[in-house]
Order: structure tokens, then C-alpha cells, then sequence
């Protein structure tokens, strides 16, 4: 079971990947970081991704009938703009942890629905604590 850096690491060995962090969004911090940040500053787009994180994840518009008890009922979002992909997935644990992967893609070489997946993968194995 990797830990945080391995996850990272992990993360950017995926095509197109710019940059990867491990983000709590309660409080915008990010808990690891790797590669390039939009921007060049991983903490200003940690705490930015994380308003967004925030807002999917405590609103119950984002949310079916089956997730009440499921925290967050969000999988991932996935954000897109002219030359790149930013996809984030919420890391389930077992305690309360507020946490998700942030993965910036290259449009041009990445794969969103390959990405998806193996950050999901992560996203399950990744051991916290």
C-alpha cells in the first residue's frame, strides 16, 4: 500500500502529467506535491482546488438518493480548459478525512478516461496516517 509520495509518483507516470498533489479540502493545505503547479504555486492551487472540492462535496446537488450516507457522495470532478485537464479525486478513508488527489494533465498527451481510472486505483490504496 503506497503512501503519499509513492501516490504521487505514481500519479506522474501517467501520460501528460504535469503536476500532482494530495490536498486536504477543509482547509486548502496541500499534504504532498509533485511536478509543476498551474500557476507555478502548488499551495495557491491547492487552496483554489480545494474551493472547489469544498463546494462539490458539501453540496447535496452533487449527490444521489443512495449516497446520505456516504462522505463525500462525490467521486471525482474534472475540470477542463484550453490546453490541459484537472482532475480530482476524493480519497475515502477510515476516519474522518477531508482529502482528494489533484492531477493537472497536458490536453494534448494526456488521457482523461485512463487518468480517471488509475487515479481511482490510487485513490483506494493510498495510506494515510
Amino acid at each position: 500500500m503506497p503512501g503519499i509520495d509513492e501516490c504521487l509518483l505514481e500519479a506522474m507516470r501517467l501520460p501528460g502529467a504535469r503536476g500532482a498533489a494530495l490536498v486536504d479540502w477543509t482547509s486548502g493545505l496541500a499534504l504532498g506535491t509533485v511536478g509543476e503547479a498551474p500557476g507555478g504555486d502548488h499551495e495557491t492551487t491547492a487552496a483554489e482546488a480545494a474551493e472547489l472540492a469544498r463546494l462539490a462535496a458539501e453540496h447535496g446537488a452533487f449527490s444521489t438518493e443512495d449516497d446520505t450516507e456516504v462522505s463525500p457522495p462525490v467521486e471525482d470532478l474534472i475540470v477542463s480548459n484550453r490546453d490541459s485537464y484537472h482532475l480530482l479525486r476524493f480519497v475515502a478513508t477510515s476516519f474522518d478525512a477531508t482529502v482528494f488527489l489533484h492531477l493537472w494533465l497536458a490536453r494534448e498527451d494526456g488521457n482523461l478516461a485512463l487518468a480517471r481510472i488509475r487515479l481511482g486505483e490510487m485513490a483506494e490504496r493510498l495510506v494515510l496516517g
